[in-house]
């Protein structure tokens, strides 16, 4: 096989087991979308241009509570806005790849995404492919989120309360497999513990504000200490 499509391929392999995860979030995604009165071209058109799935929920949760649409926009941007740690993150590998490319990658980012670039970048940090397994990732992830929101505004038509169901338990488990590889150090740990305890704390203020007001306090927690681990000096090599 020639070499970019077998690294394309191997992107979509790796992302399996999350896309597994994520395929039952899609299809309740559909389902609670056609609760709150969108119709089926709104509700397909956010997944094919919005493509979040997390802000998806948010935006049809805000609809139902008759919110006006600058604080939509509002509290999905700050929801999103992860993606530009993502990005930051990404982009010494990136950044030799032209605009026609890096305009659908920036479109295409997503947790999942991430987290398998991420793993085969530290394994491969000087790869000529990268892109070609950025795609198959991430093109793999677009479709079946795609795919998935059909099947749930087909089935919500079908099948009664299926929004009652509790399958967006399955994105709660996909994001852990994502977040808990990542914790290997003591800002990061510092970062999870902080804004998973303030989440909790926090979890009844307005339009979902406690979500970005703890992410917010976590990454600051674990930007102190990294700063300060490296402030410290090394410790001298006797002589």
């Amino acid at each position: 096989m020639n070499p970019k499509l077998n690294t394309m391929f191997k992107g979509a392999q790796h992302s399996t087991p999350l896309i597994v995860a994520s395929m039952p979030f899609g299809i309740i995604y559909g389902a609670l979308a056609q609760s709150v009165g969108l119709s089926h071209w709104a509700i397909i058109a956010m997944s094919v241009f919005v493509f979040a799935g997390s802000s998806q929920f948010i935006a049809i949760g805000l609809i139902a509570a008759g919110a006006n649409v600058g604080i939509i926009i509002v509290t999905t941007l700050f929801v999103n806005i992860r993606h530009m740690l993502y990005a930051a993150t990404l982009l010494p590998h990136v950044k030799r790849f032209s605009q026609k490319v890096r305009i659908p990658m920036a479109f295409l980012l997503t947790d999942e995404t991430f987290a398998v670039s991420s793993h085969y970048l530290q394994k491969h940090p000087n790869s000529p492919n990268f892109a070609w397994y950025y795609f198959g990732s991430a093109l793999f992830m677009y479709s079946n989120w795609i795919l998935c929101t059909f099947i749930g505004v087909y089935l919500s038509q079908t099948v009664p309360n299926m929004s009652d169901w509790g399958l967006d338990v399955a994105m709660a488990v996909a994001f852990l497999g994502i977040v808990v590889p990542s914790l290997h150090n003591k800002p990061t740990l510092m970062c999870a513990l902080v804004a998973a305890s303030l989440s909790i704390v926090t979890y009844h203020w307005p339009n979902k504000t406690g979500l970005l007001f703890s992410a917010l306090c976590g990454i600051a927690v674990a930007l102190v200490i990294e700063k300060y681990q490296n402030n410290i000096p090394a410790p001298e090599v006797a002589k």
